[in-house]
Order: structure tokens, then C-alpha cells, then sequence
């Protein structure tokens, strides 16, 4: 499904990632972690295309395609799906609107079916119906962000999702609802990318790998045990070798 191989990415002359190399297959769900700065934004962000993160040396193939130099809105449309850390504010754009559009662009689905689709949606997921008369991610608060994100993303229904630190700024009870709704696309086929600095949103999930990022590098995969160990001990428990150090 997605492939990054050796990959090197600049922010302007400042080098970010030096080397990162992973592997995600269908229908898994990885968790990447790492002390702030090591690269964790900067690999989802370039994944997805931002025009900000050039890529000097290495590639990302997904679904064995290679799409190292393809288009933001390219790689939306074959597939992939970022969610954001900081969603923006649109003021004069109502959430409905946003969604029917983004509906019609990546899903080819004209403005009355969607309507009534994202109504449904909303619906089955326990939603409130009320933010989507308000204007885009106006006065909402870091919970009702996220699950605007979440939303969006289980209406476009992309192959690979990424998300950036989606438990970030939000309340144990918003976390909960994030989570459900992780766990509901994982559930139906979707690949996952979640990048996150604290693990208390993987206590309602179940990956199967977890990736701890050093200096803009793989430092070591594992299981749930990386995430028990890093509670404990901090990132520090994984050292300069890659290894995990023991308890």
C-alpha cells in the first residue's frame, strides 16, 4: 500500500528527514511516535504533497506507484487522505458547503446525493448535526475539529488515511468518539497512518505496528510494548543504535 524508501526531506535549506524508510500494508493500522521535532509532522505532511517539504533524495511508492513528484490534489485523488494537526478556520465557508464540495471533487458525487450522504453520516456516527451550519472550524473547539476531520474522512472513504496527532487538544470524551470512528474505518479496509506523541489514544485502538522516529530517522518498530516502555521511560528508552532499551 504505501512504501517510503530512504526518503530525505528539506524544509528550505534545514534537513528534516534523513533516511526514513516504511512500510505499510493494506488494511493495517501503524502508529508512528518520537520527541517533538523528529520528523513525525514532516513525514505525513510530505506523503500528502505539501508544496513546503521538498524531497531530496529517496521515494514514496503507494499502491506501487511511485508519486514522489505528483501533485497534492493527485495523490487525494488516488487515494490518501491527511488529517491534519491544526485544521484552519474559513470564515464565510459552512461546513456543509465544504463537505458537498470536497464530495463532488474527490467522490464525483453532485450536491443533492451529497447532501443527503453527509446528513446520513452524521447520523450514524452520533455526530452533532449542528456544525455543519456553521462556518469551517470557526469557534470550534479542538474536539469538534477532530471530529470534523473524521468526518470528512469517513466520507471520502480514502484507501490511506493519515492522521496527524489527532488526540491532541481534545477532552477524554472527544478522544473516545475519535477513537470509535478510528477504529470503525480500520474496521472496513482502510489503511491508517496515525502520528502521535503521547499514547493515551492507543489505549482504544489495536495496531499492528508502532514506529518510534529519532532525529528524522526509523529508530525501531514494534508492538504495544514500545508504547509501555516510552510511558515509562521516555523516548530516551530508545537508543542511538535503534534498539529498545530494556526495563
Amino acid at each position: 500500500m504505501l512504501k517510503v524508501e530512504n526518503l530525505h526531506v528539506n524544509v528550505g535549506k534545514k534537513e528534516i528527514l534523513r533516511g526514513m524508510n516504511l512500510e505499510l500494508a493494506p488494511g493495517e493500522l501503524h502508529v508512528v511516535m518520537g520527541p517533538n521535532g523528529s520528523g513525525k509532522s514532516t513525514l505525513a505532511l510530505t506523503i500528502a504533497g505539501h508544496p513546503r517539504y521538498t524531497v531530496t533524495r529517496g521515494r514514496i511508492l503507494f499502491e506501487g506507484k511511485d508519486i514522489t513528484g505528483a501533485k497534492p490534489e493527485e495523490r487525494a485523488r488516488a487515494g490518501i487522505f491527511l488529517s491534519f494537526q491544526n485544521p484552519v478556520e474559513v470564515e464565510g465557508v459552512k461546513v456543509i458547503n465544504f463537505l458537498q464540495r470536497t464530495l463532488k471533487n474527490l467522490r464525483g458525487i453532485n450536491e443533492v446525493e451529497a447532501y443527503d450522504l453527509i446528513f446520513k453520516t452524521v447520523e450514524e456516527l452520533g455526530l452533532d448535526r449542528g456544525m455543519l451550519s456553521r462556518e469551517l472550524n470557526v469557534g470550534f473547539s479542538g474536539g469538534e475539529r477532530k471530529k470534523l476531520e473524521m468526518l470528512q474522512a469517513y466520507l471520502v472513504k480514502p484507501k490511506l488515511l493519515i492522521l496527524d496527532e489527532p488526540d491532541s487538544g481534545v477532552d477524554v470524551d472527544s478522544l473516545k468518539v475519535i477513537a470509535g470512528l478510528i477504529s470503525k474505518l480500520h474496521r472496513e479496509g482502510t489503511s491508517i497512518l496515525l502520528i502521535t506523541h503521547y499514547g493515551r489514544i492507543l489505549e482504544y485502538l489495536n495496531p499492528q505496528m508502532v514506529h518510534v522516529i529519532k532525529d528524522g530517522r526509523l529508530a525501531v518498530s514494534g508492538g504495544m510494548e514500545l508504547v509501555k516502555l516510552i510511558e515509562e521511560k521516555g523516548f530516551t528508552a530508545v537508543g542511538e543504535d535503534g534498539a529498545a532499551l530494556k526495563a
